[in-house]
């Protein structure tokens, strides 16, 4: 059955550093702004618009004064953030935008306009702390998209799955004493931000409500499946969250220059199809994805088709494929799965 699939996608997440040369760069967007211009994408999705997080949007997971730092950078030419993050003359104002953009589509997948969505916004967000920019990213979009779902819907329950090659400390960070969010995180291990250990499980109220999986490099279609059935999805379904939110970085890609995992188009789809699943299951299909990072421009574009047309229901990974590409792992998945397992099981009865 096909969805009704919304997009955010917004020329003005293009300002955001288009002055200089630097992995998360602008071309990241227009190539999968293209790719849904093609007359064979264009008609398929329902439009969301962006607009600007306002500034009590922003304090429900930013301090104050770092928001105020971030605007003074605005109509500057370059403000170096931290070594690898930069503020340019527009970030400021594109950084609310994907902020808001990823607002606007919770909003319309929990109002019913929309089944599911894709926020298609930059700059990237998982790795921004209360007071601290990092990583590439300004605003943690997808925690203030999180709090939003929780202080304007008076929702409870939210799952927070984060496929990023690299660790949302920032994330992780914010719901760490939360229990009414439950982030889980599949990660490069060793690798940046250094955080994202098997030991780091959350802490008071939140105690058992981060599940980190840390991967040793080479992670391929199946072993991830493998994870997000055996690990993500007992787990979810004990839970039951209200809606599933996805940080989804393309950095798992089997070319991407930062990483070394072997996440191909089609394990991309996999992924989806598992949580679209568990959104079935557990809170009618509603599922917002976010976009985090992913750095080879091609691959990137392919992977997020992959993913759309999963959403959309146009392709559908069969049970029958994933439990194949799941048996197709070897001890190393099962010793990590196991040490995992070992970790969650006091919070987590399922296993």
């Amino acid at each position: 059955m096909s969805k009704n699939t919304g997009i955010v996608k917004d020329r003005r997440y293009l300002r955001h550093g288009s002055e200089f040369t630097h992995p998360e760069t602008p071309q990241r967007l227009v190539s999968i702004y293209e790719m849904l211009d093609n007359p064979d994408m264009a008609w398929k999705f329902t439009g969301i618009d962006a607009r600007h997080a306002t500034r009590e949007e922003l304090e429900r997971v930013h301090r104050s004064s770092y928001i105020d730092f971030i605007a003074q950078t605005a109509g500057k030419a370059m403000t170096m953030l931290d070594p690898d993050t930069v503020a340019t003359a527009e970030t400021y104002d594109t950084a609310r935008l994907a902020a808001g953009g990823v607002m606007n589509a919770i909003d319309s997948v929990v109002s019913g306009e929309t089944d599911n969505a894709f926020a298609l916004v930059r700059p990237p967000g998982h790795h921004a702390q209360a007071a601290e920019a990092a990583g590439f990213c300004i605003f943690n979009n997808i925690a203030i998209g999180a709090r939003h779902a929780l202080s304007r819907w008076g929702m409870e329950r939210i799952l927070i799955v984060d496929w990023d090659l690299h660790h949302g400390n920032g994330t992780a960070e914010t719901f760490y004493e939360d229990r009414q969010v439950l982030y889980f995180s599949t990660h490069q291990s060793p690798g940046y931000p250094g955080t994202g250990g098997l030991a780091e499980t959350g802490r008071g109220p939140g105690l058992g409500y981060t599940i980190n999986v840390p991967l040793r490099p080479g992670a391929d279609d199946a072993f991830y499946v493998r994870v997000f059935r055996e690990l993500l999805r007992p787990v979810a379904r004990e839970f039951r969250p209200e809606i599933i939110l996805v940080s989804a970085g393309f950095d798992i890609y089997i070319g991407d220059p930062l990483g070394e995992m072997k996440v191909t188009p089609e394990g991309f789809a996999c992924l989806t199809r598992i949580l679209l699943n568990l959104a079935d299951e557990c809170c009618n299909g509603r599922m917002v994805i976010v976009l985090e990072g992913g750095y080879n421009i091609q691959g990137l574009t392919r992977s997020v088709r992959a993913v759309l047309l999963e959403l959309l229901g146009e392709t559908r990974v069969t049970e029958e494929t994933l439990s194949r590409m799941a048996a197709d792992t070897d001890e190393t998945c099962d010793r990590l799965i196991g040490r995992v397992r070992e970790k969650i099981s006091p919070f987590w009865p399922v296993f």
